[in-house]
């Protein structure tokens, strides 16, 4: 779903102004600390996996170590600040153009006009404190405990992936939950759902994988809450 989210995104013109005003200043800036984590780090890194890995790997894994860091910093210094309430009227108005309003209109008001044919405009002030991903202090201790996988040869790669991506599936939906007025124990039970736990994992997987390739990253970001609005329609399908 958040490669669903970014066609998405390119294919409905309604959205783009949304991105229009966050897209490059962010990409620009987390270019910048990319720049800054290889010039600084990389070459020390390389070295020490160097000492115990194979021919080739040492470079590899040392690329999505410092992409690792280079997410979680970005993450700390600009999502929250700057992105959050954007993928709020991105996730928001997917859900309605994809006639889900009475969701949407559980937490923010929503325009009558049904010949208005752009969602963005018919989205009413938002509710307050309303976040698309809350910050969570777990999952960045989880995520500085996991960044030491990436030192494993081979095999280290993919299970920091799949570890990081499962802690950020269920977040990466947590505006579906508020929408739906989910308590804390009715959250819970439909996140551990047998099915949906692993749904969860491959969705938060993926987003991992789209924030570790420099550049676009903050694109993806931001498309990535289309993909969890459209991951929220079919649930409620």
């Amino acid at each position: 779903y958040p490669v669903k989210g970014l066609w998405y995104c390119v294919t409905h013109r309604y959205l783009w102004p949304l991105f229009k005003s966050r897209l490059l200043p962010l990409t620009l800036l987390s270019i910048c600390v990319l720049v800054l984590l290889f010039l600084t780090a990389y070459l020390p890194v390389v070295a020490f996996l160097a000492l115990f890995h194979y021919q080739g790997s040492a470079w590899f894994n040392a690329t999505v170590f410092i992409l690792g860091i280079g997410a979680l910093l970005i993450s700390l210094l600009f999502e929250a600040l700057f992105v959050d309430k954007t993928q709020v009227d991105v996730f928001d108005a997917v859900m309605v153009a994809e006639g889900y309003e009475h969701l949407v209109k559980n937490r923010r008001p929503v325009g009558e006009d049904i010949d208005e044919s752009d969602p963005v405009k018919r989205l009413g002030p938002r509710d307050k404190g309303a976040t698309f991903a809350p910050f969570s202090l777990r999952q960045v201790i989880e995520l500085i405990v996991l960044l030491p996988l990436n030192f494993v040869p081979f095999a280290g790669v993919p299970l920091f992936l799949l570890l990081t991506g499962y802690r950020a599936g269920p977040l990466l939906n947590w505006r579906y939950f508020a929408l739906k007025g989910f308590t804390k124990k009715q959250r819970n039970d439909f996140i551990r759902t047998k099915k949906r736990r692993w749904e969860y994992m491959w969705f938060g997987t993926v987003y991992m994988v789209l924030q570790l390739i420099p550049g676009p990253s903050m694109l993806f970001l931001l498309t990535s809450s289309a993909g969890s609005a459209l991951w929220s329609v079919h649930i409620e399908q």
